[in-house]
């Protein structure tokens, strides 16, 4: 909520800025701000709606609504500002207009670059936790926080678009052509065009049904075996249900001895490798084991 208010202020300066300005950058950016309010509002609204307890029309719970509404902002927050920043900077070179103290709009640029910049560097930092060895890159492709993902783009975007915004009034300052200005409306709406794209593909994916970015299947192979001598996992299914949730399913092969045991004996052998799977991956909210012959 913090970081909301603290976006809707800087909005709201960008707004000022531009009305002092008349300049195409500054409206871009605080069209963008405006976009980035409303993207935290959404994902306070996917926040809260994720967390509802399964019912009888969702049993396995409402996880994915977190994806749905990051796809929404993907899809409809970063493209409409995107699109409105470029038209807005074609609109600026076919009838260019002189920028009207342009010292405030880079002023409100600084300050907005200093803020941004504090949150995206935030948000660097929980992202190298999360992933690990892998690289940025392979953490955005492969990452299954929905949430963390829009944040840490919607940061790089903010950063992005505030530092092309300033170059571009910069030389426009220097040079005395408003051309400059519509120049860095039409980047910034290109900037978050690409990422309104990067996101919708990744999230996309989350929402069709993904595997968790770890391959879990040699864990749990593993933790049958340990229980039932001679088991043979058959089948193995793991998906997301949610940014930090899991539903697993596995059909496995018990093995001679097993079968021939009591059917009790192979219950409380099921039993305890379930404890065991969800010791060893606290993500699980869904398990479902299944005994079989192989073929």
């Amino acid at each position: 909520m913090l970081a909301l208010l603290a976006n809707f202020g800087i909005a709201l300066a960008k707004f000022v800025g531009y009305f002092l300005t008349q300049s195409a950058s500054m409206l871009a950016e605080s069209i963008h701000s405006l976009v980035d309010c409303t993207n935290q509002a959404l994902l306070l609204i996917g926040a809260k709606s994720s967390a509802r307890p399964p019912d009888q029309t969702h049993p396995l719970g409402y996880g994915r609504d977190m994806f749905f509404w990051s796809f929404v902002v993907a899809v409809l927050l970063f493209s409409i500002g995107g699109v409105f920043a470029i038209y807005e900077g074609v609109h600026k070179l076919q009838h260019p207009t002189e920028i009207e103290a342009p010292w405030v709009a880079i002023s409100v640029l600084v300050v907005a670059l200093g803020l941004e910049g504090g949150s995206f560097f935030a948000c660097v930092k929980e992202v190298n936790r999360v992933r690990g060895s892998h690289s940025i890159w392979a953490w955005i492709r492969s990452t299954t926080s929905a949430e963390l993902l829009v944040v840490f783009t919607e940061d790089l975007a903010a950063l992005l678009g505030l530092v092309i915004a300033l170059v571009c009034l910069v030389l426009s300052l220097i040079t005395g052509q408003s051309m400059w200005d519509a120049v860095g409306s039409i980047l910034v709406g290109l900037v978050l065009v690409s990422v309104a794209i990067l996101v919708a593909v990744e999230i996309r994916s989350l929402l069709l049904g993904e595997a968790p970015a770890e391959d879990l299947r040699p864990l749990v192979d593993g933790i049958v075996k340990q229980e039932l001598e001679g088991a043979k996992v058959l089948n193995f299914i793991a998906l997301q249900t949610g940014s930090a949730e899991l539903m697993v399913a596995l059909k496995f092969d018990p093995g001679r001895a097993a079968l021939d045991a009591s059917g009790t004996e192979l219950i409380q052998s099921i039993n305890r490798m379930e404890r065991k799977i969800r010791e060893a991956i606290p993500a699980v909210r869904w398990l479902f084991v299944e005994p079989d012959v192989e073929d």
